[in-house]
């Protein structure tokens, strides 16, 4: 997937689901699956969990262009090379390296580092970023994240680390593109699907509420 699609379909979507631990290819099929039902198609593994690389490729294979599925935790520039030979839609860091945003970059590939700082936003988006991940957006508050907005309004964020339903809402309501939840959404690996598709739906509902003003009423 060529990046201008995978950055369509984030911002379209306006969530990243994450999975980080106990989640083989069985177990991510098992939680994608569930999601894609709640119209939830961007997933997120992270080189950090259990077969990480093999999980991706297990959700592209099952759902083709329908899901945009990307590697997370990519820390150097080898981890970067690895994710992008198994075929990975973007790549995502909780950190910015220039050297891993170049490289992903030059490969064709969507990279979102994660950011803190003014600093990090600035020099990030200088070498071409589209997406920035701020991280860890639930730590750091709104107030944070409407500070350093507020200069750079120009920017595109997608506030990860702590999000759920509630803070979902803050960030989407304040100008954030689009939310990463993990825990919260998907657990360690062994939520109950079932859960999973009612925080799932939740999420969907909430960002709907948060893009055009007007709360989703169950029939």
């Amino acid at each position: 997937m060529n990046p201008d699609n995978a950055y369509s379909m984030i911002v379209k979507s306006g969530l990243m689901a994450g999975m980080r631990g106990a989640f083989p290819p069985s177990v991510a099929l098992s939680v994608a699956s569930v999601l894609m039902e709640c119209e939830i198609n961007i997933f997120e593994l992270t080189m950090n969990s259990e077969q990480p690389l093999e999980a991706m490729q297990a959700i592209k294979r099952e759902f083709g262009a329908d899901a945009c599925v990307g590697m997370g935790t990519v820390l150097d520039v080898e981890t970067a090379k690895r994710a992008l030979d198994a075929g990975v839609d973007f790549v995502v860091a909780p950190s910015f390296s220039r050297d891993v945003v170049q490289h992903v970059q030059d490969s064709g590939v969507l990279a979102i580092p994660g950011v803190m700082t003014p600093t990090e936003c600035v020099d990030a988006w200088a070498l071409g970023v589209r997406l920035l991940k701020l991280f860890p957006a639930g730590s750091l508050g709104l107030d944070y994240f409407k500070a350093v907005r507020g200069p750079l309004s120009h920017m595109k964020f997608m506030c990860n680390g702590g999000i759920n339903d509630t803070t979902t809402r803050d960030f989407m309501k304040n100008g954030a593109v689009a939310c990463g939840a993990a825990a919260w959404l998907t657990g360690e690996g062994n939520m109950p699907l079932e859960t999973i598709r009612q925080r799932g739906q939740m999420l969907r509902d909430v960002i709907t509420e948060a893009r055009t003003g007007f709360a989703v009423h169950k029939v």
